[in-house]
């Protein structure tokens, strides 16, 4: 085997003559130039590197996922082409089944891949893409017009909740109890498992809600509305995924009342548990930093989600242009505190205070 020294240089001078991406991949919405086989850790990989340095790698397979590494971990590379070019629906599809094995059989859809257990084909496939064709409505009145994804889009539906623990544990993820999916932003699927009951059913309608919110997120961070190299704050990314949740934005044609596109769940968390301390202070925090996320989840996600359906209910077109300019920042880079906040500043000014007041008033009149 080569020694390590060799093994850097050749795969930088590999990766200067294939890497011509740079920022532009911010928001990728379509095949970028530049491919390479490499082995990591016994693995066979393929595909476009979009980011790297001496000591790390980021590389975009062609199933979609985000593949981080050192350089020194890899023993082998060649370059395989001059265009990126993604797994087409009937080669993902061999690839899902020989990785989930017997039991699995894969629908499309269209724009998703749905991996379900034999013979729900019309329990599931249907929804993912549904969702999609919503969320692609909802932005593209609203004057944004997403971005084709550059493959297909996939949903893992487990059969149970075993085997759903399974999948997690191979991705590297712990999944805690009360959690029934996820989208998992470097394998870029949805995961999720059957929780059984009729339609309409509690269970039903707690797996319906998760599908939602989860498919919100991946469908942002496949067509540029959010980047997956540069994931926007977290307020932001939840916020939008809640506003889904309500009827009359993930299926605005069936509830067109203003009061169908209120999330009912969080409104009351908003009310009940944010309103009565609520400082202008608290805007700046979560704007600046995730914190509130980890010291108190549950007042993040309500204030998230109340601030996003006021700025989506009365300044639309800003709202648009705020996603656009954090989809912008440079892949892989840290998105500072300072640079959140100017971004925000930059569209929705910086009078903390006037935007609380504005922001109160608002969220009082909402019935």
């Amino acid at each position: 085997m080569p020694a390590i020294p060799r093994i850097r240089r050749a795969l930088s001078c590999l990766l200067a003559a294939t890497i011509a991406v740079g920022a532009s991949l911010a928001c990728a919405a379509g095949p970028i130039d530049g491919m390479i086989e490499l082995s990591l850790r016994g693995q066979k990989i393929e595909g476009m590197p979009i980011g790297w340095n001496e000591q790390e790698v980021h590389l975009l397979g062609r199933d979609g996922r985000l593949w981080q590494f050192a350089p020194d971990a890899v023993s082998d590379f060649k370059r395989t082409s001059d265009r990126f070019r993604g797994y087409s629906p009937s080669e993902f599809r061999a690839v899902l089944l020989r990785e989930l094995g017997g039991g699995y059989e894969v629908s499309g859809t269209g724009h998703y891949l749905v991996a379900h257990p034999r013979d729900q084909r019309d329990k599931w496939a249907q929804r993912f893409e549904d969702l999609y064709r919503s969320f692609v409505h909802y932005f593209s009145v609203r004057g944004f017009e997403p971005a084709p994804p550059m493959f297909p889009l996939v949903g893992v539906v487990c059969r149970n909740r075993a085997a759903f623990d399974r999948l997690a544990a191979d991705e590297g993820n712990a999944v805690p109890n009360g959690v029934v999916g996820y989208y998992d932003i470097a394998s870029n699927r949805i995961n999720l498992y059957d929780m059984g009951g009729k339609a309409e059913s509690a269970n039903w309608r707690q797996n319906a809600a998760v599908l939602i919110h989860e498919a919100t997120h991946q469908t942002a961070f496949n067509t540029g509305v959010h980047s997956r190299y540069c994931p926007p704050p977290k307020w932001l990314a939840e916020g939008l995924a809640m506003l889904f949740e309500a009827p009359g934005v993930y299926d605005s044609r069936n509830n067109t009342r203003p009061a169908d596109r209120v999330n009912r769940d969080r409104l009351k968390a908003f009310r009940q548990g944010i309103v009565p301390h609520h400082r202008p202070e608290l805007l700046a925090a979560i704007v600046a930093s995730d914190d509130l996320f980890r010291t108190s989840p549950g007042a993040a996600y309500a204030e998230s989600w109340a601030l996003s359906f006021f700025l989506v209910e009365t300044a639309p077109h800003k709202y648009v242009d705020y996603l656009k300019r954090t989809a912008l920042h440079s892949p892989f880079a840290d998105y500072a505190a300072a640079e959140r906040t100017a971004d925000f500043a930059a569209v929705f000014g910086t009078d903390w205070r006037m935007l609380e007041a504005r922001f109160l008033r608002f969220m009082e009149g909402v019935r």
